[in-house]
């Protein structure tokens, strides 16, 4: 598989520069979960940049433009989130975006509430969403952002990551998407080296 999607990305310059995936569950009782914020990470990017999630294609929702002068996609799959990697291989493919091109944006029970990390590769991390995309993609040399949701004092983390933040955790997340747009323009702008010296370090 990963000597097959080696082949397309090596034939010709790609239309889509970058490829911004968000992770989350589709559909509007899930749009408020802890476990959607890859989702909402996107929409607050597309309302910055004026792009729109308009179309349906390769099992996700896009928006399509330009972010920091680069052809960028952004795309939340509709797969729901255990099935990610079906989407984002489908993508990868098409648009013919190697890896390294390729950064996830997904929700970190280990990274407290208003923390943002960002790596070049690694593991899933025990996120069954990263798995999917590692299994399919036969790489884990691509970039990801986290974005800290806390883990809870009690109770069930799946029952914990499935529900909608509380008012004052909604105060504070609006901050963090504010700091995922600006390390995502980074990135675009000068790599995962830059962003990561910048937003990695303590709000």
């Amino acid at each position: 598989m990963m000597q097959a999607l080696k082949s397309l990305w090596q034939r010709g310059e790609p239309s889509i520069e970058r490829l911004i995936v968000g992770l989350g569950n589709p559909g509007r009782k899930y749009a408020g979960n802890r476990h959607n914020v890859g989702f909402q990470c996107l929409d607050r990017l597309a309302e910055a940049w004026g792009l729109s999630f308009v179309r349906r294609k390769h099992k996700a929702l896009l928006a399509q433009g330009q972010i920091a002068g680069l052809k960028v996609i952004l795309a939340k799959p509709q797969t729901f989130m255990n099935l990610s990697g079906d989407a984002v291989e489908r993508m990868a493919r098409f648009y013919k975006v190697p890896p390294e091109n390729i950064l996830v944006i997904y929700d970190d029970l280990d990274l407290p509430l208003g923390r943002v990390r960002l790596r070049p590769e690694g593991g899933s991390g025990g996120h069954k969403g990263m798995k999917s995309i590692i299994g399919r993609l036969g790489a884990n040399g691509f970039p990801r952002l986290r974005v800290g949701i806390g883990r809870p004092v009690h109770g069930d983390p799946v029952d914990y990551v499935l529900g909608d933040f509380t008012l004052d955790e909604r105060i504070a997340i609006d901050e963090v998407y504010e700091r995922v747009v600006s390390a995502v323009e980074l990135w675009l702008a000068e790599g995962i080296a830059a962003a990561m010296n910048r937003y990695n370090l303590s709000p």
